[in-house]
């Protein structure tokens, strides 16, 4: 399985619960205290029976999954402009 349950803290009173196809090329330990860029205005989504509020924005060279990352430490919750 490829995916990864991650519970990200978008500048809301509780974190959003996000699944994300990335196991391949993270582990869930190493995205502790990272800043990522999350799509937050969609529907939630069901991926295999666990419900996503969002989605983490990445990109791919071959079989290597790279996460889009703010280049200096935003506050949570930032719009991307």
């Amino acid at each position: 399985d490829r995916l990864l349950v991650l519970m990200v803290d978008i500048g809301e009173a509780s974190p959003r619960q996000v699944v994300a196809g990335i196991k391949g090329s993270y582990q869930a330990a190493d995205l502790i205290g990272k800043h990522v860029v999350v799509v937050a205005n969609m529907k939630p989504a069901t991926l295999r029976g666990v419900e996503s509020q969002g989605m983490v924005l990445a990109g791919s060279t071959g079989e290597t999954i790279i996460l889009v990352s703010p280049e200096r430490p935003l506050p949570p919750g930032s719009p991307v402009k």
